[in-house]
């Protein structure tokens, strides 16, 4: 669904497809014209394809969203014991039909997220406001959850973080995925922390040889963007995963009947992208997660103009 896949498929059925390239008789083009050509074509067409399934499926889903949500209302009404008293067996399939349906909900949340990042229907809007806060109400709708896994969660709130432009919406939903990803690999008993900084982001290519990126972000003294991190205690990623992990559709070998449609970091990775910002992963095997992204403090032109034309 990605360019990345798309290419890939390109170089399987490229013997299959045609392209249609016309010149004029008296200029024949090039071998590498033709092939650019019939390149692009072809990417063009799978590009359409992809789109148009995308659609398709995005619409099966918006329509499972009504009927779900009222399944799950009658669930909560039955378990409320409004209509009447349940006993412990009754109880107990009804709360499997309550963590069945919010499973299929968070399944259509997800995949609607994706078709609208994918289609490029989801827009950015910028708004002066506190972080601190923003990550405190986050925590605060997954503390249930946690508690639930028997999990320890701490938000440790940073004084030094001053309003600033950002997209709540997005901020909020890239980190819940990081959260809900910390919740379902961290066994009970583990701690997972969420944190944020002021960072100074110094792209590639802009930075001096020979001294570590790490030391130069912390020698200034003027940042240009703020970090969010979640780090858990579970049992981490193997290294040539940490790129990986974050494609769509994507699982790990040993968590192939995890929960999920793995989709939440790949979400996550879109939102960031579309922030202007960067998503990463920190992790060995044994020693935990500790994913992390960074947003610049002053939207670019372009995503500042994507806010203002919604």
């Amino acid at each position: 669904m990605g360019s990345r896949l798309e290419m890939l498929c390109l170089s399987s059925e490229r013997d299959s497809s045609t392209a249609d390239v016309s010149a004029p008789p008296d200029k024949s083009p090039s071998a590498d014209t033709l092939g650019y050509d019939e390149l692009l074509h072809e990417y063009t067409q799978l590009r359409e394809r992809s789109l148009r399934t995308t659609n398709a499926l995005a619409s099966a889903a918006h329509d499972l969203k009504t009927p779900l949500a009222i399944l799950n209302g009658y669930v909560e009404l039955l378990r409320s014991e409004k209509l009447g008293s349940l006993n412990d067996r009754q109880r107990d399939v009804l709360r499997d039909m309550h963590s069945s349906g919010q499973r299929l909900q968070q399944f259509i949340h997800d995949f609607l997220s994706y078709s609208a990042l994918e289609t490029g229907e989801m827009k950015t809007r910028y708004e002066t406001g506190d972080l601190n806060v923003c990550l405190s109400e986050v925590c605060r709708l997954w503390s249930h959850r946690f508690q639930e896994r028997g999990l320890a969660m701490y938000f440790l709130a940073n004084d030094k973080l001053s309003p600033f432009a950002f997209d709540s919406a997005k901020i909020e939903r890239v980190t819940s995925n990081l959260l809900e990803n910390a919740s379902k690999f961290t066994p009970a008993g583990g701690t997972v922390w969420l944190h944020a900084e002021p960072y100074m982001w110094e792209r590639r290519g802009t930075a001096s040889a020979g001294v570590s990126s790490e030391r130069r972000r912390q020698s200034t003294s003027l940042p240009n963007s703020v970090k969010v991190s979640v780090s858990d205690t579970g049992p981490g990623i193997a290294p040539e995963y940490h790129i990986e992990v974050f494609d769509d559709f994507f699982r790990l070998p040993r968590n192939e009947s995890q929960e999920g449609m793995g989709l939440g970091l790949a979400i996550a990775r879109r939102l960031v992208n579309a922030m202007g910002g960067k998503i990463w992963v920190e992790s060995e095997p044994g020693n935990g997660c500790k994913f992390s992204f960074i947003i610049p403090l002053k939207p670019s032109v372009g995503a500042a103009t994507k806010g203002k034309n919604k």
